[in-house]
């Protein structure tokens, strides 16, 4: 079973890396069954079970924490949030849901935080371990109440491409219920810096970096995501990137 994990996630990492990738790989139907198959086989073996790993803070990375997916957003919403120490920041949680809701930061701080020092994964193949706080996003859900036919949570983000492209990602609720995802607060014991995703961001160490959605604008719970975006559950899953990518 780990050897297979094992061999899923690195042919993910392979086609996926953040560098474009080829053609004749993308368009391979051979891959793209191998990676499915192995998406569903890690989905299956992680589920709401398998735990990521919990480092000492002295294998935290305090200097130089690298900096990666697209820039921090420079749109006037953003930076007017930004300047005002996102005092004015909201959180709309809505969707297929009993009792929509907004949250603000005190609110969002004055619920229960776990702290965890765990290790982020990039597709490109570099690790590193930081210390992430911040409200489970199990418990946040609670507060809202899902309907029956949600079965997909999709966090927006204040973030889009070049081409103006807005970023997005998704996963189940069955992932969403992992007592290690969260919506981090602080990052090495300080508020989320902005170029790290702040004021909120997702974190989901059991799984690849690109799940973890940076500048949460706002999260929706649906049925089913092929009406947003591309159609394939996020951003990176738009542009070729597998949607379950547990590690």
């Amino acid at each position: 079973m780990k050897r297979r994990l094992f061999v899923a996630s690195s042919l993910s990492a392979a086609l996926a890396g953040c560098a474009p990738v080829t053609n004749a790989l993308n368009d391979n139907p051979t891959i793209h069954g191998t990676l499915t198959a192995g998406s569903r086989l890690n989905h299956f073996a992680i589920g709401t079970r398998g735990m990521a790993r919990i480092y000492p803070d002295s294998a935290i990375m305090r200097d130089n924490y690298p900096v990666n997916s697209l820039p921090t957003p420079a749109t006037a919403v953003y930076a007017a949030l930004q300047r005002d120490g996102f005092r004015n920041y909201r959180l709309p949680v809505g969707g297929l849901v009993d009792r929509p809701q907004t949250f603000t930061l005190p609110a969002l701080h004055a619920m229960a935080l776990i702290d965890q020092t765990t290790r982020h994964d990039c597709v490109e193949g570099w690790s590193v371990v930081g210390r992430w706080k911040g409200v489970l996003l199990a418990s946040l859900l609670a507060h809202v109440k899902p309907r029956t036919k949600a079965r997909y949570v999709v966090f927006h983000s204040f973030d889009s491409d070049q081409q103006g492209t807005p970023f997005y990602g998704s996963i189940d609720l069955h992932q969403a219920a992992h007592p290690q995802t969260q919506l981090a607060l602080y990052f090495n014991g300080r508020p989320v810096p902005a170029d790290y995703g702040g004021p909120v961001r997702l974190r989901i160490p059991t799984q690849l970096g690109y799940k973890s959605t940076k500048w949460v604008r706002s999260i929706e719970l649906v049925d089913s995501f092929k009406h947003i975006g591309g159609g394939n559950g996020g951003y990176w899953e738009d542009n070729g990137y597998e949607w379950y990518a547990g590690i």
